[in-house]
């Protein structure tokens, strides 16, 4: 792994334009659970029936447990130390922007600035009839809550199944994914569109890609490099090699 680091490493000192990826594996190292591993929420569960428009419409009771239950688990955990690392990587300018598949919020309490959350963010909720936003912790507050301004149901802020992503994320994330010299995926599986579709559309426009990921992805053979290891250990070491002065 010491020659793929290194490699990445004098990429990242070289590039003026770098653009990170990250997804469920960012997170799970927080102690959150993802959701497709085989141990993941969605194991034995049909996700329509707990996070979908329909299932906060006419199974409302088990909707509300379900992201009770995830909002409660977000409270309790915080970002680890590659949230950390990438949020000062951005105050270095070593990194411009953030793609992420993740709802917890963790990269900007981490105090990244420049982050596109595509499936929106479990830490708002906001009205269903009159967009109010609130912070999640509303939820928590009654077994059916309700907007105050206008009484109608509030939901949390993410992307619930059948909805399309959000439209504001989806260009800046285009826009920095074609602009990028170096696109880093970090925790993603890169099985889930548009998550497939952004380390392309960067590699199409001429950035290198590299892959941070524990298990295979179907985009290995497409990447120029590929780095096995959990996210926060391998950002560790890479920052510790990036902050070390190259000898020549």
């Amino acid at each position: 792994m010491k020659k793929e680091l290194s490699l990445l490493c004098g990429w990242m000192r070289t590039s003026s334009n770098v653009v990170v990826f990250t997804g469920a594996g960012m997170s799970t190292e927080s102690g959150l659970p993802d959701f497709r591993s085989a141990n993941g929420m969605w194991k034995n569960v049909d996700p329509r029936e707990l996070a979908s428009i329909r299932a906060l419409n006419t199974n409302t009771k088990e909707f509300y447990n379900f992201y009770k239950m995830r909002i409660e688990a977000l409270e309790k955990a915080e970002p680890h130390d590659g949230h950390f690392i990438l949020a000062n990587w951005e105050n270095k300018n070593r990194v411009k922007h953030i793609i992420t598949q993740n709802v917890d919020g963790f990269h900007q309490k981490a105090g990244s600035k420049s982050v596109s959350e595509l499936h929106g963010s479990l830490r708002i909720s906001r009205c269903q009839d009159c967009g109010r936003e609130y912070s999640a912790k509303k939820i928590l507050e009654r077994d059916f809550p309700r907007c105050e301004a206008c009484s109608g149901k509030l939901r949390p802020g993410v992307v619930l199944f059948g909805e399309s992503l959000p439209l504001d994320a989806l260009e800046m994330a285009d826009t920095e994914s074609s602009n990028s010299e170096l696109f880093i995926v970090i925790g993603s599986s890169l099985e889930v569109s548009p998550a497939n579709y952004f380390p392309v559309k960067a590699k199409n426009s001429g950035a290198r890609l590299a892959i941070i990921n524990l298990d295979d992805t179907n985009m290995d053979d497409y990447a120029d490099v590929v780095i096995r290891g959990k996210t926060k250990e391998v950002l560790q070491e890479l920052d510790h090699m990036i902050s070390v002065r190259p000898s020549f």
